[in-house]
C-alpha cells in the first residue's frame, strides 16, 4: 500500500461521511450513525466490517477481553465515531491506540454531532503510509 491509495480510500469514507450527516444531521446516537455510514461505505463499493474484536494483549497473552473497533475499512483504515458535543484529546487517543495494537497505519476519528462533520474528523497515521 502507498499514500495514494490511502488518500483515495479515506477521500471516499469522507465523502460517505458527509452524505450521512447531510441526511441525519447531528443528534442522533453513535449507533445509528454506524448502520448508516456502513450501508454508504458499501454503497461506494468499500469493504466494511463493523465492531471488530481487536484482543487484549498482556505480557504475550492474550485476556478475555478486547477493545472493538468500530469500522476497518478495506482492512486497511480503522473508522473511530462518536457523537458527542466536543471531541476530547482521549478520543484520539483511543484511535491512535487501536491503531498500535491492530498493526493499521490510518484512522479516522469522526464526530456526527457537528453543524459541518468536515468539521468534526481527524487523521491520525501510525508510522508511515508508504511501507
Amino acid at each position: 500500500m502507498n499514500e495514494e491509495t490511502y488518500n483515495a480510500i479515506t477521500s471516499k469514507i469522507i465523502s460517505a461521511c458527509i452524505e450521512v450527516h447531510r441526511h441525519l444531521g447531528p443528534g442522533l446516537l453513535e449507533s445509528v450513525y454506524e448502520v448508516c455510514l456502513v450501508d454508504e461505505l458499501k454503497m461506494k463499493g468499500l469493504r466494511v466490517s463493523s465492531q471488530v474484536q481487536l484482543p487484549v494483549i498482556y505480557k504475550e497473552r492474550q485476556l478475555e477481553k478486547s477493545f472493538v473497533i468500530d469500522l476497518l475499512v478495506e482492512d486497511l483504515v480503522v473508522i473511530e465515531l462518536k457523537a458527542v458535543e466536543v471531541l476530547l484529546p482521549i478520543h484520539e487517543v483511543q484511535l491512535v491506540t487501536y491503531l498500535k495494537l491492530s498493526g493499521k497505519k490510518l484512522g479516522l476519528l469522526v464526530n456526527f454531532n457537528v453543524e459541518l462533520v468536515k468539521n468534526g474528523i481527524r487523521r491520525k497515521i501510525n508510522g508511515s503510509l508508504n511501507a
